[in-house]
């Protein structure tokens, strides 16, 4: 087939109805192979989103689900939402590990560090608190409390945390230096990551830009317009390879740009209502979309639509 993970993802293969209410959150896990989706009513989902196959449902949040991610081995998931508190779940058995309550507002994000040890939440309350896994402890090891306004979005690489806040600024913290840097954008910062290749940060904002910035020196490389987001958190990402820049929009649309000239290379369609959430494939031309209680799956023209399993 040759390499397909730098072609553009354009192609519809499936549909899901969750049956959840509105989808808040899909994640891809680490390999690709399965997918969580974070519900409003309180319910999280695990999917083969290539076989379109339900393989789980993990009950316990008291209100909506607004993010989950699965652990490096997928043994165990984290998860958050509108009750306040961070979950850690052990994912065959379906149940609830560790419950940490400690933010006085909504939960907005959750990630796991890279060896899955530690879970890092993003608040309303304008704080990401840390939790260590493996403690008994059920109070936070660290406290990030530098935003002014909520967190809205956290992204985690080997040593650094990158933080997107109401504030209208994107900050990362070096945790082997103990350092912290922060670039203004100016409007509400919706949603933050990093390039594959860990030189990069890229966020949205609520001002219908997306902006990569250089993560040492915070030059600005490159801005990705078309788009309309100046209402809701909405999801951008890179994809597998790091060639192209994709974002959800307030106009029923994810647009795909290319990183290095900028330039709109497609949009997707999916109706009229906001696309809020989109996870792309580790490795693969794939891409996951969320829009109210529906997930798409797309591939690349290319791109096989049999599942790996098989």
């Amino acid at each position: 087939m040759g390499d397909d993970s730098k072609a553009v993802v354009e192609r519809l293969v499936g549909t899901i109805d969750c049956k959840q209410g509105a989808v808040r959150a899909v994640r891809f896990n680490v390999d690709g192979n399965y997918c969580l989706t974070c519900g409003s009513d309180k319910s999280i989902k695990l999917w083969n989103p290539h076989k379109k196959a339900l393989i789980k449902v993990y009950s316990g949040h008291g209100y909506e689900v607004l993010d989950a991610q699965a652990s490096c081995d997928s043994s165990q998931m984290c998860s958050c939402g509108t009750d306040k508190a961070v979950y850690l779940w052990d994912v065959a058995r379906g149940v609830t590990v560790r419950k940490y309550r400690g933010h006085p507002g909504s939960v907005n994000c959750v990630r796991f560090n890279e060896e899955s040890t530690v879970i890092m939440s993003g608040s309303i309350d304008g704080t990401v608190r840390i939790w260590d896994c493996k403690s008994r402890k059920m109070e936070p090891i660290q406290i990030l409390d530098e935003a002014k306004d909520s967190v809205t979005s956290v992204a985690v690489s080997d040593h650094e945390i990158l933080t997107g806040s109401a504030d209208g600024r994107v900050r990362r913290y070096d945790l082997r230096m103990g350092d912290m840097h922060s670039d203004f954008i100016g409007q509400t910062v919706t949603c933050v990551n990093f390039s594959r290749d860990g030189q990069c940060t890229l966020s949205s904002s609520l001002d219908n830009t997306l902006r990569l910035l250089d993560k040492a020196t915070g030059e600005l490389l490159n801005e990705y317009v078309g788009h309309k987001n100046v209402q809701y958190k909405i999801d951008s990402c890179l994809s597998s390879s790091d060639t192209h820049i994709l974002s959800g929009s307030e106009d029923g649309k994810v647009y795909v740009w290319d990183l290095v000239e900028g330039k709109l290379l497609k949009t997707l369609d999916h109706g009229t209502k906001t696309v809020h959430s989109l996870s792309y494939h580790p490795s693969e031309s794939c891409l996951l979309t969320a829009m109210e209680g529906k997930v798409y799956v797309w591939k690349s023209k290319y791109g096989q639509i049999i599942d790996p399993g098989d």
